[in-house]
This record gives C-alpha cells, structure tokens and sequence, in this order.
C-alpha cells in the first residue's frame, strides 16, 4: 500500500522564545495532501507560532524537524521564493500605496487575477491611506493568493471580511483544495460555516496537541460544542493558573505575617516590626 503523502510534517519539534519556558515540546502533526485543516485554540494557546514556524520564519532543531512538501521549512528559501508556500497574517506592508502596486500582476494568470478581485470586491483605484481595515484587508489577501500555492498558512484573515466575503473566500479556498490538491491550514475563532468546510481539525493547548482528527469523526462541530468547550477549557485553565499565582503572591511570608498581627488587634506591633526592617 502506498504511503499517504503529507503535505505538512513536523517531528518531535522544540521550540520557545526563552530557556526557560518551551512553548512546543516534541510536538508532532502530519496533514495530508489536499485537507482543509482548521487550527484550534485559546489565545496564547502556540496557533500564531506554529503558523509561523511551518511558514519557515523561525528555525527549530534540524532539517527534517518541521518539512513543508517534502522539504525543510526554514532551510528550503525555494518553497516561498517559487510560491509553493504562502503565509498569510495580520501583518500589512505599510509601504504599499494602491490597491496593487505595478509589479503585483507580473507572471500571474489574468483568469485568476480578474477572479480575485471580483471575489473580494475590490477596487484598482483604492489608495490604502483612504480605505477601511476590511478594504485594506481584502487587498492584503488578493496579493496574497495571485500566485497558486501548494501549501497555505492563514491566520485569522478573515476577521475584517463581511459575512458573505468570508463566505465566498471559504468556498474559493474548498476549490483550491479539491481541484489543484492544496492544502490550507486555517486558524481562527469563527467557526460559523466551518462545519462543511474543514476537512480536518487541529486543537493545540499551551503548546501540547491536544487532538488531531478528521472531521467526520467529530459530529458534534455542527453545533460548534466541541470547539466551544476546548477554549472555554482552556480559558479556565488560564484564568486558574493565574489566580493561584495571585494568591500566592499575596499571601507570601510578609503578608502572612501581617495579616495574623492584624487579625490578632496588634497592629502597633506591626508597625515596630516595620520600623526595625527599614532601620
């Protein structure tokens, strides 16, 4: 039997911004050629790094760590250079005047082109300093898919688009997918219309991959409960950590000390004590 081909794979991957605290630590996820997959998880949960690290923006370990169409993510400058690897975030290049500069359109496909920005409704006589963030978005993401990819990163993109702009940007990302054999990998907090549209589905917590699954395996996403729970979870476990490390910084030596002399009515005591440490 053939091996399935993986579009995405990463291998016992180790990652964090300091020593002291790893954000990923042998971490390991394959996607397939051709899936929808829909990246999950709370804020600061490592979605936006991981995004970044398989866009080849930051190096971990060795070659065969993290590999993006059989090649190494942040090694192989081809894989973006040649357009087979394209990353889209919130990040907007403040240099760009007009709707599309007079190289944007060099080498790309006029049918495309044109199909793009009827799709986004965008129009060529934009000058960015005078539209919306929605217009401006809308742009950035034309800009970013004139060129067909193999592989494309998106995070949180459609977080500016109307509702129907988001919708006819998903069904045009499902034709990509299903007639070229793309693979997208989407991270987001919306998950109206996902139900149909994903293929598969990526839940990370604190960096750790908490599940890895098809879609059809998880009935319950078509009333967004599975999705809801995972970030409400996460959340709590954020909001917890963050209260006992309150409650311990409240309630160290010192403190301690001083709310027993108070409860106990010797605050003059207190106050000696106080002076003596100053002195």
């Amino acid at each position: 039997m053939e091996e399935e081909f993986h579009s995405i794979k990463v291998s016992g991957m180790q990652f964090s911004y300091d020593v002291h605290t790893p954000l990923f630590f042998d971490f390991n996820l394959n996607i397939s050629r051709g899936s929808r997959c829909l990246l999950v998880g709370a804020n600061g949960s490592g979605k936006t790094t991981l995004l970044r690290i398989l866009a080849g923006k930051h190096m971990v370990g060795g070659k065969d760590v993290v590999r993006v169409l059989n090649s190494s993510a942040f090694h192989d400058t081809s894989l973006v250079c040649n357009g087979d690897l394209a990353y889209l975030g919130e990040s907007w290049s403040k240099t760009v005047g007009s709707a599309f500069p007079g190289a944007a359109f060099e080498g790309v496909d006029p049918i495309r082109r044109d199909k793009l920005i009827e799709l986004l409704d965008i129009d060529l006589r934009w000058r960015m300093h005078k539209v919306s963030d929605g217009q401006r978005r809308r742009v950035q993401i034309c800009m970013g898919l004139l060129h067909p990819y193999k592989v494309l990163l998106l995070d949180e993109v459609t977080v500016d688009l109307d509702v129907v702009a988001r919708m006819d940007l998903l069904e045009f990302f499902k034709e990509e997918c299903e007639q070229r054999g793309a693979t997208i990998v989407y991270a987001t907090h919306i998950f109206d219309g996902l139900e149909t549209w994903a293929t598969d589905l990526v839940y990370v917590q604190d960096g750790v991959l908490k599940k890895s699954e098809k879609l059809a395996e998880l009935h319950d996403l078509k009333n967004n409960r599975i999705c809801s729970q995972w970030l409400s979870r996460g959340s709590v476990l954020k909001l917890r950590l963050r209260r006992r490390n309150q409650l311990s910084h409240h309630l160290n030596p010192k403190n301690l000390l001083r709310l027993i002399i108070l409860l106990l009515g010797l605050q003059d005591i207190w106050h000696i004590i106080v002076d003596l440490i100053a002195f």
